[in-house]
């Protein structure tokens, strides 16, 4: 069949359009001796290929299929891009499959990296400004999925299963973590942590964590699906967690922290955390459904203080007490200073709606306009001496069992309802315009 000039020319667009997708990809790993799916370990053939390609500016591309490596090192300006739940990088031996220390522009996208169990690390990345991760899948870690010491950058839009300690960990870094949907973790599903208090913006975001254990134990460390310690200014907004074995959001010593827009469910213990050494956290507009208590803002006598718990949605909380220790269970908000809760929907906490202050650990708080249904108490202020002001107001307050408002010694009620009368023998309290039914 006589070829035309008009299949000539096709011929020519389409071998064009092939150079320019290539060149778009990168360089080809093949060119370096990389095979896919060669049964043997390729390490020195990637090694090769990762540092051609830096050195020359340019993206590596991994055809589809499987590679064998140890552990390889990222050098400065290092982008490796595959194709997404096909390219796959399987760890040989143990340590930590990617590695990078110092330098900068370092991205991945579009591949998969297997640590059969025996990766410390999956990614470990320290001192690296400009981070791109996305678009990937991480897979069996024996610890981290990713580990980033003092980086910048964005993880985003990938898939973390199965890492033994955390999903992600972020030391002194700041980051944007958006869109990745996080799996069967050992101990964490984010962890933005800091070396001492100091400011860190990260933004955690639109984020998917579930089945988050606690394998090494402890009060709290673990089983949080994102935990913030020590870093200040970091916004969590619009994830979505299921199932931790204690926290889906625990802020602990950290300072300005903004917690809005969650949505969490199954919660072995609080379901939202504010505590220790911090100061000003706003937590609102989250649906928390099943946890041992909703949202706690605590630990004054250590500093902590200062909260907005606005238009939050509460329900059933579990009458159980947490992990067997003695702190409050079945409720759906406790706070103690400085805070204000406003605005918020509580039904079935079957101990008690909304705690106020604990023992002589009350200063300044606002409860106001805040709708209460099927509770043991509707709200709980504690009447310890020594205890600082609290204003109860304009709260709706509908099948309480225990008293729609009701004095507390420590955790037992104290008095009878105070909507009722006898509220003027607490002169820190002030309790109207509360409607009961």
């Amino acid at each position: 069949m006589p070829i035309s000039r008009r299949d000539l020319l096709a011929g020519s667009l389409l071998t064009v359009f092939a150079a320019r997708a290539q060149a778009a990809q990168g360089l080809d790993a093949a060119r370096y001796g990389v095979r896919a799916n060669a049964d043997a370990e390729q390490t020195a053939a990637l090694q090769k290929a990762i540092n051609e390609a830096a050195r020359a500016g340019q993206p590596l591309w991994l055809a589809p299929g499987r590679y064998r490596s140890g552990p390889l090192t990222l050098p400065a300006g290092s982008r490796i891009t595959g194709q997404r739940d096909a390219t796959r990088l399987t760890l040989s031996g143990t340590g930590t499959l990617l590695a990078a220390r110092g330098g900068g522009d370092i991205a991945l996208s579009g591949v998969s990296l297997d640590g059969g169990g025996r990766a410390e690390a999956l990614v470990d990345l320290a001192a690296v400004t400009n981070v791109r991760i996305a678009d990937c899948g991480f897979a069996q870690a024996r610890g981290n999925g990713l580990t980033l010491t003092r980086c910048t950058g964005t993880v985003s839009g990938n898939t973390i299963a199965d890492s033994g300690d955390n999903g992600i960990m972020s030391l002194d870094s700041r980051l944007t973590v958006r869109a990745n949907t996080i799996q069967r973790s050992g101990n964490g599903g984010i962890r933005i942590w800091r070396s001492s208090k100091v400011t860190d913006g990260s933004v955690v975001e639109d984020n998917v964590i579930e089945d988050t254990a606690a394998r090494a134990g402890g009060d709290g460390q673990n089983g949080n699906a994102i935990n913030v310690y020590r870093a200040a200014d970091v916004t969590v907004r619009d994830n979505v967690i299921r199932r931790a074995a204690f926290t889906a959001i625990r802020g602990n010593a950290a300072s300005h922290i903004k917690i809005t827009g969650n949505q969490c469910f199954a919660l072995g213990e609080v379901a939202i955390y504010s505590e220790f050494d911090f100061e000003d956290a706003t937590i609102e507009r989250n649906l928390i459904d099943v946890a041992a208590v909703g949202i706690a803002v605590t630990n004054m006598d250590q500093g902590g203080h200062g909260a907005v718990v606005r238009d939050n949605v509460i329900r059933n909380m579990i009458n159980k007490r947490p992990q067997g220790g003695p702190d409050s269970y079945g409720v759906g908000i406790g706070v103690e200073a400085d805070t204000e809760v406003s605005g918020n929907t509580i039904e079935n906490a079957p101990v008690m709606g909304i705690e106020v202050g604990s023992g002589k650990y009350l200063r300044n708080v606002t409860v106001t306009r805040n709708n209460l249904r099927q509770v043991g108490i509707g709200i709980g202020v504690t009447v310890v001496e020594g205890a600082g002001q609290a204003a109860i107001t304009d709260n709706v307050i509908a099948q309480a069992k225990g008293g729609a408002v009701v004095g507390m010694r420590w955790d037992k009620a104290a008095t009878g309802d105070l909507t009722r009368g006898g509220g003027e023998r607490f002169p820190h309290l002030t309790i109207r315009d509360n409607k009961v039914s």
